[in-house]
């Protein structure tokens, strides 16, 4: 069966108009031509459409069915047409980022607040999960791009990463614990048995189990973990609630932290670093490039009716070692984990 859009679109108008003369005005045709086209459209489908006489044009039962079922699938096409073209020329449509519990609870919401007021036509929505299934979602293609807690996976030559913000792990206590006056807090103060009885730490979840462990080992901290928690404000509550010492990575400024808390930062510095990570050799659709970019903290060219946010500059102070192009993922053996 061999039917154009040309001839399903003339068609409906033929119907819709009860009239050839009508329909060839309407696509600036001949009245034989729409003709031959509906001819055309009835012998491929081996239907008759319309019943005509020299006073009307009537359509047949089959033709009746087919006029309301086509026409409404003519407007999708024609709606996913337009929208696929807006989203290429304009900041409109929809940008689907993918995120892990710990960028959805501290460093997303205040992005996407920005590409809220720098593009009021954009919507753009986080899908939280866990990094794993992030990682995933952005190789199948079922996501725009995705905010991850560093990114020790396998097959990273599948993605391109940029490095965004560098947060220290800390040990996040209540503010009466012996160990919270300090200005910093050495690794090794967590194996005393009397001040350090349990940890509470996040889990793979989270994406920065791996960098949390990695320290811990390193300088042999053997306290029993007293939960895993997959977002940042759940291991906040049971730090306040005296369950546990947090190793955390938190800015120790944070409007998250509760004031009951402090974070004291662990030395040597060991960081956890936020990036945005995309498919390798993939193009991102303008409108997402356009978010990926003020996410990025670069500066928006201008364009009509809207300006670049005040902040999104790169200049901004809280990104460390942020590049202008994205840069391969770090592969397993070398870690993100930086010891001084």
């Amino acid at each position: 069966m061999n039917v154009s859009l040309q001839q399903l679109k003339v068609f409906v108008a033929v119907a819709r108009q009860r009239s050839f003369t009508r329909a060839a005005r309407e696509f600036d045709l001949t009245q034989s031509a729409v003709s031959r086209c509906v001819r055309e459209l009835e012998e491929a489908i081996a239907l008759r459409l319309f019943d005509r006489t020299t006073r009307q044009v009537e359509l047949t039962t089959a033709g009746s069915r087919l006029e309301r079922r086509i026409g409404r699938l003519i407007e999708e096409i024609e709606l996913t047409l337009r929208e696929e073209r807006a989203a290429h020329e304009e900041h409109t449509g929809l940008v689907v980022v993918a995120c892990d519990p710990v960028t959805s609870s501290g460093w997303l919401p205040e992005r996407l607040a920005r590409s809220a007021a720098t593009f009021p036509d954009l919507i753009v929505t986080a899908k939280e999960q866990p990094q794993h299934a992030v990682l995933a979602a952005i190789e199948q293609g079922e996501v725009d791009f995705g905010v991850l807690c560093d990114a020790h996976v396998a097959g990273a030559d599948a993605f391109h990463t940029q490095p965004l913000v560098s947060t220290p792990l800390c040990a996040v206590l209540p503010q009466a614990h012996p160990l919270a006056s300090g200005a910093a807090l050495h690794w090794e103060a967590l194996r005393s048995t009397r001040t350090v009885t349990q940890l509470v730490t996040l889990n793979a979840e989270a994406g920065t189990r791996n960098v949390t462990e990695r320290a811990l080992n390193m300088h042999r901290i053997d306290a029993a973990r007293a939960n895993e928690c997959g977002h940042l404000a759940a291991a906040l509550r049971m730090i306040e609630l005296g369950l546990g010492i947090g190793v955390l990575p938190v800015d120790t400024h944070s409007a998250a932290l509760p004031a009951s808390l402090v974070a004291v930062p662990l030395v040597p510095e060991v960081s956890v670093t936020t990036m945005l990570v995309r498919r390798r050799n993939r193009s991102l659709r303008p409108n997402a490039e356009a978010v990926w970019a003020l996410f990025a903290g670069k500066e928006l060219p201008d364009r009509a009716g809207a300006s670049a946010t005040p902040g999104t500059a790169s200049a901004n102070p809280t990104i460390k070692g942020a590049t202008l192009e994205p840069m391969p993922c770090v592969p397993d053996e070398e870690a993100l984990m930086r010891a001084s």
